[in-house]
Parts: C-alpha cells; sequence; structure tokens
C-alpha cells in the first residue's frame, strides 16, 4: 500500500476536514466536471443553475461544520490550501448578495444559498455517511447534470464511482502498489524492517523517493511542519470568544502566559510537560474551530494532537532538530496510512477513535521513533494510544468542533507521550498487535450507533444543553 504522508498532512483551513475541506474541494471537482467532463450536453442546452444537496453528517452538523460555506467558497473556485482566511466572509456575502456564482473560467451561474444549498437530514446517501449531491440545471430547471461525492475524512474526496470501485477492489488495490516497501498492514510493515534492515522512517522515504527526489521530499516535510508550528504560534496569541453560538473562550493565550511565568520562574509543577502539550494542542484546536489555516493530522478535528506532541519533541528533548521532525512525520504517515486502509479515519463512520484515536498512535508512533525506538517499541507505542481511545465516540455539540474537541486533542497528546514513554521501557513484545487494535476499531465503528458519529444527535450534543 502506498499512501503518501502528504495525502495524510495537508495544508487547509477550519474547522472540519470531513465537513469543510471535502465539500470545498467536491465543489471544485464538480466545476471540473462541468468544463471538461465526459457527459451528454444537449444541443443548445447550457448550465443556468447550480443546486447543492447535503446528506448524513453533512446535513446534522453541516451550519457548526461551516459546511455551507465551504460549498460556496469552492464553487467560486477556491481551495482550502490557497484560499486567504481574511476573505472567506466577503466572498460568501457577495453570492448571497448577488445570487450568482461566478468561477474563473465559467459562464456565471445563478445559486441562491437559501435555496439552492439544501441540508436534507431525512435522506442517506449509500456510500458513506458524509455524501453530497451537485447538480447544473438549465434555464428551465431541468437537471442537466449530477454527480454525487463523498468526503470519506481527512480532506479525501471520492466520487460514487471511485468510492465503489474501491470497495470492489478490496485490499488489491494494495497489493498493487508500485513501491519497494507496499506494507498495509503493521505486521507487514515489521516484517519488511527486519528483512531490509531499515526503519520505519527509512522505508517511508524510500517509498516517497520514488514519487519525488530527497529535497523535494524535505522541503515538503519542513512546510508541513512550518505550518504547524505557525498554526501553534497564532493560537497561542489570540483570545477572545470562537464563532458558532456557544460563546466558548479561548483559553490558550492564557494558559500559556501562565506557563511561561512558571518556566522563567524556575516555578515546580510536577505536570508542566502535560500543560505544555495541552496547551499547545488546545491552540491549534481553537485556531481550528476558528476557522484558521491548519494542518490534517490526519484531520482537522484531530489536528492538534501531532504538532502538540512535536513541539513537545522540541521544547523538552536537547537532541531535537530537523531531522527529527521528519522522521517524526514519516514514521507516523507510515502509521496514520495502515490505520485508514484498515479501517477510517473519519468521525461521521467510526467516531471520534478514528480521529484523535488515530492522531494519538501516529504521534506516539512519531516521538518512539524519534526516541529511538526499535520498529517493535513504534508499533507498541502506536498500539498503545489507539487501544485507549476505543469506543470513542464523535458527539460535536451543537455540531461545532468545539466541545469537546479541543479539550479531547490535548488528552490525545498527553496520551501519546505517555503510550511512547511506556513502549520504550520494553523490547517491543506486546499483548495485543496493532493490526488486531486497529481491526477492533472498525467493528466498533460499524456496530456504534449513528447518533454518536459526528450528527450531534447523541452524547454531550444533547445532554450538555439540558444541563
Amino acid at each position: 500500500m502506498f499512501l503518501s504522508v502528504f495525502d495524510l498532512y495537508k495544508i487547509g483551513i477550519g474547522p472540519s476536514s470531513s465537513h469543510t475541506m471535502g465539500p470545498m474541494t467536491a465543489a471544485n471537482m464538480f466545476l471540473e466536471e462541468l468544463l471538461h467532463g465526459d457527459w451528454p450536453r444537449p444541443a443548445n442546452v447550457k448550465p443556468a443553475r447550480l443546486k447543492v444537496y447535503l446528506h448524513g453528517s453533512l446535513a446534522f452538523t453541516g451550519i457548526g461544520h461551516a459546511t455551507d460555506r465551504a460549498v460556496i467558497l469552492g464553487l467560486c473556485g477556491y481551495l482550502p490550501d490557497n484560499i486567504d482566511p481574511d476573505l472567506m466572509e466577503t466572498e460568501i456575502e457577495k453570492v448571497n448578495s448577488l445570487k450568482i456564482i461566478s468561477p474563473d473560467g465559467h459562464p456565471a451561474y445563478q445559486f441562491d444559498p437559501a435555496i439552492d444549498l439544501v441540508m436534507d437530514r431525512k435522506t442517506a446517501l449509500p456510500g458513506h455517511a458524509n455524501g453530497m449531491a451537485f447538480e447544473a440545471l438549465d434555464k428551465d430547471d431541468r437537471v442537466i447534470l449530477r454527480r454525487i461525492y463523498y468526503s470519506v475524512g481527512g480532506g479525501f474526496v471520492v466520487t460514487a464511482e471511485e468510492l465503489e470501485k474501491q470497495k470492489a477492489d478490496g485490499k488489491k488495490k494494495a497489493a498493487a502498489a508500485n513501491v519497494p516497501y507496499p506494507f498495509s498492514s503493521a505486521e507487514q510493515m515489521l516484517t519488511m524492517a527486519q528483512a531490509s534492515g531499515l526503519s520505519i522512517a527509512e522505508m517511508k522515504r524510500v517509498n516517497e523517493e520514488t514519487q519525488l527526489s530527497a529535497s523535494e521530499l524535505d522541503k515538503k516535510l519542513d512546510q508541513i511542519w512550518g505550518a504547524m508550528h505557525g498554526c501553534i504560534d497564532r493560537g497561542l496569541a489570540r483570545d477572545g470568544i470562537m464563532p458558532g453560538g456557544l460563546k466558548v473562550r479561548r483559553r490558550a493565550k492564557d494558559i500559556y502566559e501562565k506557563l511561561q511565568d512558571e518556566w522563567q520562574n524556575n516555578r515546580h509543577n510536577p505536570l508542566m510537560a502535560n500543560d505544555w502539550l495541552s496547551v499547545y494542542a488546545m491552540a491549534v484546536n481553537e485556531e481550528n474551530a476558528s476557522g484558521g489555516r491548519v494542518v490534517t493530522a490526519p484531520t482537522n478535528g484531530a489536528a492538534g494532537v501531532v504538532p502538540a506532541v512535536l513541539r513537545y519533541y522540541m521544547h523538552f528533548h536537547d537532541d531535537a532538530d530537523a531531522d527529527g521532525i521528519r522522521q517524526f512525520l514519516l514514521t507516523s504517515a507510515a502509521i496514520g496510512g495502515i490505520i485508514k486502509h484498515n479501517a477510517s479515519i473519519s468521525g461521521a463512520e467510526v467516531g471520534c477513535q478514528g480521529e484523535v484515536g488515530s492522531a494519538s498512535a501516529m504521534a506516539a508512533a512519531g516521538l518512539a521513533a524519534v526516541m529511538g525506538g526499535t520498529p517493535e517499541q513504534i508499533e507498541n507505542a502506536a498500539e498503545i494510544a489507539l487501544e485507549h481511545h476505543l469506543g470513542m465516540t464523535c458527539d460535536p455539540v451543537a455540531g461545532l468542533v468545539q466541545v469537546p474537541c479541543i479539550e479531547r486533542n490535548a488528552l490525545g497528546a498527553v496520551k501519546a507521550v505517555t503510550a511512547a514513554s511506556l513502549a520504550m521501557k520494553g523490547d517491543g513484545n506486546h499483548f495485543v498487535p496493532l493490526d488486531a487494535c486497529i481491526e477492533t476499531m472498525r467493528q466498533t465503528g460499524r456496530d456504534m450507533n449513528e447518533r454518536y458519529k459526528e450528527t450531534s444527535q447523541g452524547g454531550l450534543a444533547v445532554n450538555v444543553v439540558a444541563c
């Protein structure tokens, strides 16, 4: 199997990779299909109006996750990795006022968000909980093109046809990956590491270098860390109320200032490392909740865990350097790829165990790697972290990625460091294999009631308001 590190770590905007970045990407895919797709074009019939239907989790929590705004911006031609967050409000207000979409290279299309952007909570599309349908209509309101897309987590988007093909192919696709080390399970990864004498990061690097030169790979890895580092800094510098109506106040800045005071004045704090981990993660997820620029790691809802553990590594490990950061990212991506391939990183599919749980496993593996762990110790670290997120639901209050998501990232980072530390004190032999843990997460997600999978219809999402 080959899933690039840059598939898992993508620079985009908040608050959600599946509910914001995915729909924005899908809208662009539909625009491309309109212009260049292979579909029957009736003579003298042209698209005049666009319509979008959001289904499943996208419909239930779309407003809180800014899915409606993401669709509008995507239809305007913006992509998650190139949009300026400061311009978004102006563009949305323009569409709401003019009721016209005018993407570059296209004619103007009628689009009234109040009518043409439909939150369909009654009809679920068959492929995935995050389904959406885009339609182009002619001047007589006849549908001339309809396409269905699924946002399957982490910013990944597939068409209905692609999803069906993936299901039909199953794991055959992984066996055909044209890379030197096409591991699709942790067992295969450990076997290949033992046979080759390479670390997990080294095998991942060799795979990546089939697509990029060594210097290009390092440059892109450095850009990912730069975006993560910058997101932490922005989150630590900003205060105020986060958008959405819950009136949740940013806390990272205040906690950071208190920690700095303790650090500078050498005040004894036995929980200092945990506090730093927590504030770094909270800073990222407060930025994400506010629609800022973040890196999927592997999703936006779990975007704080990996950056927090990386910043902890830079803060508390004297031997930390740029090579270590690259080794961390490559190792963590190897683990994330195995989880995505064999289970899911989507909260709408398997709950938050697939988001923060996966992120914690990835971060634990990365930290164990830079601490000098063997492949077996790294696999153990990932298993410990994931195991202790099993069964975690995705129940965002009011559909916003704020409560419990921000603090949940902080605890995911703490668990990752603890897992790495425990694994490094052993020899890599352990009772539960990572593959078994991943399969358990998949089965648990399959059995989990839909109310607890990013619909805001269960858990804290319904009980906090009653309190």
